[in-house]
């Protein structure tokens, strides 16, 4: 829009020019020959000089860019929560340095290895709540994550209301693909809601349920006691694991119970929920541009320095 002016400012310039031009008489024409000089040529360009500098500042006013392209990606993505059991048991020592430990480490390989999912985090112990809420934010979730500690909740392990969690915060994802991966190393034995139920409830709402039990079976040193200053005793102890039950819960929402005995394992199990079926979703990503702005005021510097050492420099004009 302020181009349009510029007719008008040139206008205004040139009548005003003519107003202060002298005239000077003279009684023959031939005597103004060899009076013009590449002076006074150049000095009828030099204000051409500012008003192209005029129109490069209106110009980068206008902050014009170079879209090089628009990247979009075809990508195969769903909504996952994870599961994580954080009861004192998770301690347990039959994993180096814990089991809690390495659940969290290979939690952070398998985040890294789905850029497209949105996915979010549940703990249970005695009780459950969400963690972290459905994300794309990867560094957020692995934050949430790695400051996972035992001892937040009160003891017990309610995988039940663990899983009933997850579904409620999934129910209204907009996704084909609604997943949670429920990763504990005990029975259910706490919350109000028993895993059979919630599992039913995942079945309803379209949620599917893998289960992972880690942990060695047999005798292992385990938590037994908290102390005063939230360290824990550790002893040899007898693990109980209800394989039967979390098998149960995964065939009812069509998910699978997978069983870890190792890191390795676990690993490998995360490598096989890696691929699932997936749903195919198009993803545009910001546009790459390339500013011009600072390139035009730029020129518009340069000519303008340009303008005042001529004008005020070789073709400065000394008026007495």
């Amino acid at each position: 829009m302020l181009l349009l002016l510029l007719p008008w400012l040139v206008y205004r310039y040139r009548r005003a020019a003519r107003e202060r031009h002298v005239t000077l008489q003279v009684s023959r024409q031939a005597a103004m020959k060899g009076v013009k000089t590449w002076v006074v040529y150049a000095r009828s360009w030099l204000q051409a000089v500012r008003w192209i500098v005029l129109v490069l500042l209106m110009l980068a006013m206008a902050r014009p860019q170079l879209v090089w392209y628009e990247d979009k990606t075809e990508a195969e993505a769903m909504d996952i929560l994870l599961v994580l059991d954080i009861s004192p048991s998770m301690l347990t020592k039959d994993f180096a340095p814990d089991r809690l430990s390495v659940a969290k480490k290979v939690a952070n390989e398998f985040i890294n290895r789905r850029p497209f999912d949105r996915m979010g985090l549940v703990v249970f112990s005695g009780g459950a709540f969400t963690q972290c809420p459905l994300t794309n934010d990867r560094r957020l979730l692995q934050a949430f994550i790695n400051n996972l500690q035992v001892g937040r909740l009160a003891d017990g392990t309610a995988i039940g209301m663990g899983i009933a969690t997850a579904v409620h915060h999934l129910k209204d994802s907009p996704s084909a693909t609604k997943i949670a991966i429920v990763l504990t190393d005990g029975e259910n034995n706490a919350g109000d809601i028993g895993p059979i139920k919630a599992a039913e409830m995942a079945k309803a709402l379209g949620v599917r349920v893998y289960t992972v039990g880690i942990g060695k079976d047999g005798t292992v040193l385990s938590p037994v006691q908290q102390n005063s200053n939230g360290t824990y005793t550790f002893a040899p102890r007898e693990m109980r694991f209800d394989s039967s039950t979390l098998t149960e819960v995964a065939l009812l929402s069509q998910g699978r119970f997978f069983r870890a005995f190792t890191p390795q394992d676990l690993n490998g199990i995360y490598t096989q929920i890696d691929r699932l079926e997936k749903s195919k979703i198009t993803i545009a990503k910001a546009q790459r541009t390339t500013e011009l702005f600072f390139w035009l005021l730029d020129i518009a510097f340069c000519l303008l320095v340009l303008e005042l050492f001529l004008r005020w420099g070789p073709l400065r004009v000394i008026t007495v």
